[in-house]
């Protein structure tokens, strides 16, 4: 292995580390509480508990809102399956697998880039 790829292999080892450790530590730092968009729909209405869970009483932008597909999906409102606590394993699986699935598009891409054009009509 010459001296280049060892500092490239060395170079994508630590942005590696350095994208997980960012990944799963500021995870734990991000709020519970609902940003700003959401405060905005919400104005106008009172959260209250009921039997079937949490309804909205009053006039609100947030009345008319539904429940998008994937949030029964393992990763929702940023957790892994729902548990508090898992924001940072959360966020590290969501960098694994965005950094995979570019990964093989970028491959794929170059791949392709790197094919002869074919001559035709000659």
């Amino acid at each position: 292995m010459t001296e280049t790829t060892q500092r490239r292999w060395w170079f994508w080892i630590g942005f590696g580390v350095i994208t997980l450790l960012i990944a799963g530590g500021v995870s734990y730092l991000a709020s519970s509480d609902p940003d700003g968009l959401d405060s905005a729909t919400l104005q106008g209405c009172e959260v209250v508990e009921s039997a079937d869970g949490e309804e909205l009483q009053g006039d609100c932008i947030a009345q008319h809102a539904e429940e998008h597909s994937l949030a029964g999906s393992p990763l929702a409102d940023y957790a892994l399956g729902g548990q508090d606590g898992t924001g940072g394993l959360a966020g590290i699986v969501g960098v694994v697998v965005t950094v995979l699935v570019a990964g093989v598009l970028f491959w794929f891409i170059a791949r392709s880039r790197g094919r002869a054009p074919t001559q035709s009509g000659d």
